[in-house]
Parts: structure tokens; C-alpha cells; sequence
């Protein structure tokens, strides 16, 4: 037995974690329990193998423990159907090395499950974290977390799934892919609390992403998604000051921009593109290295930005797609051409509360030498935003004016 640090049994388990459960559900059913008691196995190493050293086959001491503890549960809950003849622990060595990531993920953004209850059990099932870390990240209780979880494993197990790939996987695909990116967004950018970043919620939605890529290495959109999210956490470094206020694009220090990541991207997206389909991910990657390829703000190719934006506007109904293209044909056109067209999409309702909505509208009327509006606009944007460095971006662009 190797006697490991503890930061590389924490990411081993993190790695195991789906594989583990996936493992279990498969030889066992009982998609709800089984996760219990994977999550019970995953303490016990945390636990035992800093002291006791790691075992030959990690995986195999995971399964073995979980399925005793699995057995256990069972036989608690339903003693009297006597699961005791029923179950018996798990060998030591696994039955299979079959990978089931794929499949938990499936049963995690099961379309029964609202978007938060997907990413909630997407993080604990597949990402390994505990329902404290998660609680941490989203900025909730421990117990509030613990209902959500437990609520969504429970509409798992009442909808019926099987633990095998759906017919429809090609089509739920895009409910996985969704499920990770919205990890992404509130780490990249968090909605609410006094951190612009959660870094360790854009670090899991990576490491799904590249989970995701060496389940499904040749999926356009698969590859898509992982070069989005790399070519944008790239600029993170630079995205906020010494003090944590926002930076905008423009004004980054781009000597900041983490370059590995930025050649990473850029080399993934151009392998996808030429595979085809072209679907939302990959046109939102070109445009992502399209900004981390010019070497100043002023040297941004907005044209190209722009009919990028406009092919993706014919893909999906995204109203922040919509947004961004206004701004995009604003810098590429003028601010007024970037005003008009805001004109045609400022009453959807989807967008009538969130704060870029006016941002956007004060940037442009600023450009526009309209302070008097623009201020009006920075006011109600800064009204909405839940971001604390948001709010104080937007009353310093009120202050400025």
C-alpha cells in the first residue's frame, strides 16, 4: 500500500466517485441508496487511507465497502423483504471495468429533474463533492442542499429510469452539456454573494467537461463546450483588480490571460468546427478565441465576432446571445446601429429584469454621447445586479458620468 498526500486521494476519489456509484447501480439498481453509501465509502478513504495507506485496486476497496454499507441500508429500510437473502457484499475484486460515467450523468440531468436538482446531484453523483462543498459553492444550508438532493434522487427513483444509456441520448446529450456550462457560468460569473468568481465551481465544470471529452472524444459539441470554457477561464486572472472590482474585456491586462489554456482551446475548437454539425457550443468557442486571439482590445475583430453571433442567433433562441450580438454589431458598426437593434429585443421578457440588459443600453448611450440616458440605464442596471462586484462596477460607471 503507497501512503499518498491527501490532495491526490481527494482528487483520486473525485475521479472514482462516478465510477464507483456507476459500478453499483449497475449490479445492484437502487440509484438513491447506492449513492449513500458510495458517499459513505469516499469518507472511510478519506479517513483511512492517509494513515493506512491506499490500496492496490482503489476502485475495488470503494466498490467493496459501498456495497457493504449498500447492503446494510437496504436491510434496514426493507427488512421485510428480507433483502438479506437477496443481497450479498460485493467481492473484492469488481465484476467489470466498464466505465458508467456516461449513464450517471444521463440519470443525474434526467428531464423529470428541474435545472438546480440536475446540477446538484450532477455535482455529488459524478463530481464527487460533498453536500457540504456544494451547499458552499451555491451560497445556501447544508440542510437546504440535503432536501434538494434528496428530493431529486427520490424523482429519479419514482420516474422509473433504467441504469443504461436512454434511446434518446443523442438528444439528452444537450441537457448534460447545459448541466456542466451552467456549473461554469455561476463559478465564471456569480450571480449572487461578494465574489466575482467560484473558482472551484468553473474547476469541476472543466474537469466534467474533459470527462465528458474522453467518453465522447469525437462530439463537435462536446469538444465545443470544453474549448468555451477554457478559452474563458483563460482571462479570469485578469478579470478582477487587487481589490476584487470587475474589469471589463477592454480595459484587461491580457499579459494576465492564462496562455495554456487560450492554445488549448484554440486547438480544440479548430479540430471540431470541420467535424460538422456546427451546433451552439463550437460558434460560442470561435467566438471566445476570436477575443483571446487579438492582442489588444482595439485589434478585436468585431465583423467577424459579429456574423458568428449571427449564425448562432439562428441556432438558439438565447436572449443573452441576442444581447451580445447587439453589442457586437455596435463595436463592429456604431453605437447607434448597436441601439437600433437593441430597440427589437429590449421588451422580451426574459431579459426586462437582468441588470446587462440596461448595462448594455448605458455602455451604449455612453459611446453615443448620451450621459444623461446612459446614467438613467447604469442606474437601473445597477438596481438588478445581485453581484456585489457588478453593483459596484455600475455605480462607479455612474460615478464616472
Amino acid at each position: 500500500m503507497d501512503h499518498p498526500t491527501a490532495e491526490p486521494i481527494e482528487d483520486l476519489l473525485r475521479e472514482l466517485a462516478p465510477r464507483v456509484l456507476g459500478a453499483l447501480v449497475r449490479r445492484y439498481g437502487h440509484f438513491d441508496t447506492a449513492e449513500d453509501a458510495v458517499q459513505e465509502a469516499l469518507l472511510a478513504a478519506a479517513k483511512q487511507w492517509p494513515q493506512e495507506g491506499q490500496p492496490d485496486n482503489p476502485r475495488a476497496w470503494l466498490i467493496t465497502v459501498a456495497a457493504r454499507r449498500l447492503t446494510d441500508l437496504l436491510r434496514a429500510e426493507q427488512a421485510r423483504q428480507r433483502r438479506e437473502q437477496l443481497w450479498t457484499p460485493v467481492p473484492q475484486e469488481p465484476v467489470t471495468d466498464s466505465d458508467d460515467t456516461l449513464i450517471l450523468l444521463f440519470l443525474c440531468c434526467h428531464p423529470s429533474l428541474s435545472p438546480s436538482s440536475q446540477i446538484a446531484l450532477t455535482l455529488r453523483a459524478v463530481g464527487g463533492l460533498t453536500t457540504t462543498e456544494i451547499a458552499r459553492a451555491f451560497l445556501t444550508t447544508e440542510a437546504t442542499m440535503t432536501r434538494r438532493i434528496t428530493r431529486a434522487k427520490q424523482t429519479v427513483k419514482a420516474s422509473g429510469a433504467r441504469f443504461s444509456l436512454p434511446p434518446d441520448h443523442a438528444d439528452r446529450l444537450n441537457a448534460v452539456l447545459k448541466v456542466v456550462y451552467l456549473v461554469f457560468t455561476e463559478g465564471y460569473a456569480s450571480t449572487t454573494g461578494p465574489q466575482l468568481h467560484r473558482v472551484e465551481l468553473t474547476a469541476e465544470a472543466i474537469r466534467l467537461a474533459r470527462m465528458l471529452h474522453g467518453l465522447l472524444p469525437d462530439d463537435p459539441e462536446v469538444i465545443g463546450l470544453l474549448a468555451l470554457m477554457l478559452l474563458t477561464d483563460a482571462r479570469r486572472p485578469a478579470r478582477t483588480g487587487p481589490s476584487g472590482e470587475l474589469i471589463p474585456m477592454d480595459e484587461q491586462d491580457r499579459s494576465l490571460w492564462i496562455r495554456p489554456a487560450i492554445d488549448e482551446g484554440i486547438a480544440l475548437i479548430t479540430a471540431a468546427l470541420p467535424r460538422g454539425p456546427l451546433g451552439p457550443y463550437q460558434l460560442q468557442a470561435a467566438i471566445a478565441a476570436v477575443h483571446d486571439e487579438a492582442p489588444t482590445a482595439a485589434e478585436t475583430d468585431w465583423p467577424q465576432i459579429a456574423a458568428l453571433y449571427g449564425v448562432l442567433l439562428q441556432l438558439t433562441d438565447n436572449p443573452m446571445t441576442a444581447l451580445n450580438h447587439v453589442v457586437a454589431v455596435a463595436m463592429a458598426q456604431s453605437p447607434a446601429a448597436g441601439l437600433d437593434l437593441l430597440a427589437t429585443i429590449d421588451t422580451d421578457p426574459r431579459l426586462t429584469s437582468d441588470h446587462r440588459l440596461y448595462a448594455v443600453r448605458g455602455h451604449l448611450l455612453e459611446m453615443s454621447g448620451n450621459p444623461t440616458d446612459a446614467r438613467a440605464a447604469y442606474q437601473r442596471a445597477a438596481e438588478l445586479a445581485t453581484s456585489l462586484p457588478q453593483q459596484r462596477y455600475l455605480n462607479k460607471k455612474l460615478a464616472g458620468l
